[in-house]
């Protein structure tokens, strides 16, 4: 029998469409202005919502519900004003060890959370916040790799006993001077096992051995330096107190950070960009040695000559202790003894073998902390553009050690917003390699608001006029046309919800571009069907044939876009893809609506009948 379904498909087309409309039922809701609180050491419990409760009943803001979830407290408000009163409240009464971060609470009944129904997740052009884009100045982590290269070969030769004059850095490159032939065979076929990131070559002509980085190795440090600066943002972001930021890789040295909710642009930069560090070493000679070394500028051999913060010189040693990549723990705090910010720190177990043993043999040497900073400016020189690398190396502390210590102890000689700085940078780790913001926007909430609006109002137009231009075009095939695409809606919005996709500005124009296609396919059926009527077939030989040969056509197009698509969103950038995720799944939704959805209703209305006329 010609244009008749089965039992099944019509239940399997109801059972779709309830589906996809309890999924896409959250986005109606909205959302709660929020506050989200966390601890930095443990989960948050009733006691601590009582509390919370507490503070902002105080102070009479509008608060809508208080809730405990996997740790963390949410707090509801009524509007975004009362949002913010109990956010600078909260900060204000809590201490340090409480982050609280401004968010959206999805206002999605108990009973769809039940059913794991929640809305799509909106991006930063909707919800507001700020994005950067950051440079990792490959430059310097190669820099830094060669710095730890020279200090273990200096290391490695003095354990092997083997005599060298000197190594120096020359470019790429770095050059091991020897006094005799001997000594520099020995050290060839030694290090050639030691350190296999490095190519060994003997310079002819001269005593010096040439130590060059391989390809492999350059590869990996470049590599690594991303992965770590990933890693090290992200747990700044999250001392930062961001509810759902996003912090992905883009390109071989790039790296995008948005932050949701977050305003403060010279807050999130300085803590983001900031490469501070520390570095651990003993004091050489003594109070005269220092002056005459900055004055003569004669500096020994196995020393270096620093600066502290008060312009005095000072020689320490070239071996470094310890480093800021094996701290474990920094909080900012108060010295109990004189009074002032001091960062308690906490080492790794190697970190702490190695100042264990240094301060066990040093009882009454004084030992310094340097803080470092590398940072990259670009500035216009001569009408190009010119990236600067410094660095400030700088004694914030030198100490006379009274007794051995090992994992904890404590760092004084920093202001108190310093001290609560380098704390937090510490305690998120090191950036490997310094990072330059490239391009950075601001979006603030309301301007979010209007995108949300503008572009529901631009979906809504589309799809209104689509629907009266099928409706009067093509009459009752029309309607069905308009039912299936009403219910495309719907299950797009339901699968961008299921999958927690992002949905940002090109998101709402891919899901724009999908309502004109939808019908794309719906008016190559109905024009092929009304061409089988011009051609004399039977109404019913009509519908069939309208469905059936223009399958092959309708697939083709679709497939080919769906192709552009996925092309767009393996190489193109955030928004691109956002585009391309709501294009691809418009497509497959489409298909579906347009070739079973339209063709259901016409088999129900018209399949199995003696009919003489189509309306279409």
């Amino acid at each position: 029998m010609l244009n008749h379904y089965p039992l099944w498909k019509y239940l399997l087309l109801i059972v779709v469409l309830i589906v996809s409309s309890l999924y896409a039922l959250p986005n109606v809701f909205g959302e709660d202005p929020a506050l989200q609180i966390s601890h930095r050491t443990r989960a948050l419990l009733e006691e601590d919502r009582n509390s919370i409760e507490k503070i902002l009943a105080s102070s009479s803001v509008g608060v809508k519900q208080v809730e405990v979830s996997q740790g963390k407290i949410l707090v509801r408000f009524n509007n975004e004003e009362a949002q913010l009163v109990g956010a600078e409240q909260l900060k204000d009464s809590l201490d340090k060890n409480y982050l609280v971060a401004l968010n959206l609470a999805p206002a999605t009944p108990g009973w769809l959370q039940s059913l794991g129904a929640v809305p799509m997740y909106l991006g930063l052009d909707l919800r507001g916040g700020v994005h950067f884009l950051m440079e990792v100045d490959m430059h310097s982590a190669i820099k830094r790799m060669q710095d730890i290269l020279t200090s273990d070969m200096r290391s490695f030769l003095r354990d092997k006993k083997i005599r060298y004059r000197g190594i120096r850095k020359e470019g790429e490159d770095l050059f091991i001077r020897f006094s005799n032939q001997e000594s520099l065979e020995q050290a060839l076929s030694k290090l050639k096992r030691e350190f296999p990131s490095l190519t060994f070559t003997e310079v002819e002509g001269e005593m010096q051995l040439r130590a060059t980085l391989t390809e492999v190795a350059i590869r990996d440090e470049k590599k690594a330096a991303l992965e770590q600066n990933i890693i090290t943002l992200r747990n700044r972001v999250n001392e930062l107190g961001v509810a759902e930021p996003v912090i992905q890789q883009q390109g071989d040295s790039r790296i995008v950070v948005q932050l949701p909710g977050i305003q403060d642009t010279a807050t999130a930069k300085k803590i983001l960009g900031a490469t501070a560090t520390l570095e651990f070493r003993m004091a050489q000679g003594t109070l005269n040695d220092w002056v005459d070394a900055k004055r003569t500028g004669r500096v020994p051999l196995n020393a270096l000559l620093y600066e502290e913060r008060n312009g005095d010189p000072v020689l320490l040693s070239r071996r470094i202790i310890v480093t800021g990549d094996q701290i474990n723990d920094a909080a900012a705090t108060i010295d109990t003894d004189k009074g002032v910010p001091a960062v308690s720190v906490r080492l790794n177990s190697k970190g702490a073998k190695k100042m264990g043993e240094t301060t066990r043999e040093n009882v009454g040497n004084p030992m310094a902390v340097i803080f470092i900073e590398n940072k990259v400016v670009t500035e216009k020189i001569n009408g190009k553009t010119v990236k600067k690398r410094t660095t400030t190396k700088e004694v914030i502390n030198v100490s006379t050690i009274r007794d051995q210590f090992s994992a904890r102890f404590q760092i004084t000689g920093l202001e108190s917003t310093e001290a609560h700085d380098l704390a937090l940078l510490l305690r998120a780790g090191s950036l490997r390699a310094p990072v330059e913001i490239v391009e950075e926007r601001t979006i603030g909430p309301s301007l979010g608001k209007d995108n949300i609006d503008q572009g529901f109002r631009s979906v809504m137009i589309g799809f209104v006029l689509v629907l009266v231009f099928m409706a009067v075009y093509y009459k009752t095939f029309g309607m069905f046309a308009n039912i299936a695409l009403t219910f495309n809606l719907i299950i797009l919005v339901a699968i961008l919800s299921m999958l927690q996709a992002t949905l940002t500005l090109p998101g709402i124009a891919g899901i724009v571009l999908t309502v004109g296609m939808a019908v794309d396919a719906n008016v190559l059926i109905f024009e092929r069907i009304r061409e089988e009527i011009r051609n004399g077939n039977s109404p019913q030989a009509s519908i069939h044939a309208g469905y059936e040969k223009a399958f092959s056509t309708i697939t083709d197009a679709n497939v080919t876009t769906l192709i552009a698509a996925i092309v767009l969103f393996s190489l193109g950038t955030g928004p691109i893809k956002g585009f391309a995720v709501t294009l691809s799944i418009g497509i497959l939704t489409s298909m579906f609506t347009a070739i079973v959805g339209t063709r259901a209703l016409s088999n129900l209305v018209y399949g199995g009948k003696n009919i003489k006329k189509l309306s279409i």
